[in-house]
């Protein structure tokens, strides 16, 4: 060990960020591991490490004893007398035991035991570092992929993004740039592990406040984002402020600043909506760009029926479907879509459903009246005991006992 140590010790907190500290601990511990496999014993050897010279020294520590027993632990006083005058049974004393000849194997353990102990370090510093980005976005460059993942690199890591991660129908190229959306971030055996996706309805609103200053700081909220990645999402915003438009704002001159988001997702399709705290306006909203007539609640659920012109019914279900389905989950509300023509058979309808209700209810509260005459009566016909006539008894039985016994004591006493 010499200056070339240190130099290095330096250079390896400097670069990796790595305590020199953590590097001598290390040290420490792979010099006690290869003194005790090369001189079978080190359960009281210690290490000294000089961090001027970069030396390193061992020692081994013994006990004062009157008596030896195990010279490899203890030292008789009087050896011990002989280097200190001082030196009484019970003290510890430290002889240096640094073999001249270390050897190759001992110093390939050390080198072993540090480089360990250095990944670990390593391994903290980087879990540390990306559990922080955890719910946020990067920008990384994909890899290479296999049968599992496509593996993009954050810089001092690999991330990992599943199929069920990965936006339906992009193809992915090595060297491409991504934002991705790291979701979680594990501290396994083998080191720290990111996952990442390009399909999380967060990347969306992530990628929102990248772009959208009003969206970063708080004039524009957005409440609820339903997504299909790569095909269509929805948006809901808000904005406290009565003077700020947050659907305009999102949108932007000529649509530039959503434009923005769409090509960072392959052209996936974007409908921004203003939300509202009257649920039918809000799901009216929700199912733009197609126009609704009325909005009628199911009773005691979360469920509606929208009724919206008859040449607009395909527009407001959407392509399989997905108008519809998106509105429903950005809404928390089951949609049923209705056209027009058929109002007065869903009034009619909702009648009848209406009276069955009603019907039900009232049949229900009936039963359970007429279960409780049938009980009322049960319990008249039952012959109800005298409690009070029993503790009555019961009483007179414990008086006469009482008395019976007292009579009997005062017989003895004479």
């Amino acid at each position: 060990m010499n200056k070339d140590m240190l130099g290095a010790l330096d250079a390896l907190e400097k670069e990796k960020g790595i305590s020199k500290d953590i590097v001598i601990e290390a040290l420490d511990a792979a010099l006690v591991s290869a003194y005790k496999r090369h001189y079978g014993q080190a359960q009281n050897v210690e290490i000294k490490f000089d961090e001027k010279k970069g030396d390193v020294h061992i020692y081994s520590i013994k006990e004062v004893t009157e008596e030896v027993m195990d010279s490899q632990l203890e030292v008789s006083l009087k050896e011990a007398l002989t280097i200190n005058p001082a030196y009484e049974i019970g003290d510890t004393i430290r002889f240096e035991v640094t073999p001249k000849d270390f050897g190759r194997i001992a110093a390939q353990t050390a080198k072993q035991v540090i480089l360990q102990r250095v990944r670990e370090a390593e391994r903290s510093i980087i879990y540390n570092e990306f559990s922080a980005y955890e719910n946020d976005i990067m920008q990384g460059i994909v890899e290479r992929q296999d049968r599992r993942y496509i593996y993009v690199n954050l810089g001092k890591i690999e991330a990992v993004l599943s199929k069920q991660d990965q936006i339906p129908n992009e193809v992915y190229q090595p060297h491409d740039r991504i934002k991705v959306y790291i979701y979680k971030v594990e501290n396994t055996s083998k080191g720290p592990q990111v996952y990442v996706s390009r399909s999380h309805p967060d990347l969306l609103k992530r990628l929102f406040e990248q772009e959208i200053p009003e969206v970063y700081n708080g004039e524009v909220e957005i409440v609820s984002i339903a997504r299909e990645a790569g095909d269509r999402a929805k948006v809901a915003v808000k904005a406290e402020n009565p003077d700020i438009d947050p659907v305009g704002t999102c949108v932007g001159p000529k649509g530039q600043r959503v434009q923005a988001i769409v090509n960072e997702l392959k052209g996936e399709n974007m409908d921004i909506v203003e939300w509202n705290e009257d649920p039918a306006v809000f799901i009216a909203n929700a199912l733009n760009p197609a126009q609704v007539v009325d909005v009628m609640f199911d009773e005691h659920q979360r469920a509606c029926t929208v009724i919206v012109p008859d040449f607009q019914l395909s527009l407001a279900i959407g392509k399989r479907g997905q108008n519809a389905r998106l509105a429903a989950r950005l809404t928390n509300f089951k949609i049923d879509i209705k056209p027009e023509s058929e109002l007065d058979e869903v009034i009619a309808q909702r009648e009848a459903e209406k009276l069955e209700r009603e019907a039900k209810v009232a049949e229900t509260e009936a039963e359970i009246k007429a279960t409780e005459s049938a009980m009322a009566s049960e319990l008249s016909d039952i012959e109800m005991p005298d409690f009070n006539a029993d503790v009555e008894e019961t009483i007179e039985e414990v008086v006469t006992e009482s008395e019976v016994t007292e009579e009997a004591s005062e017989q003895s006493e004479e």
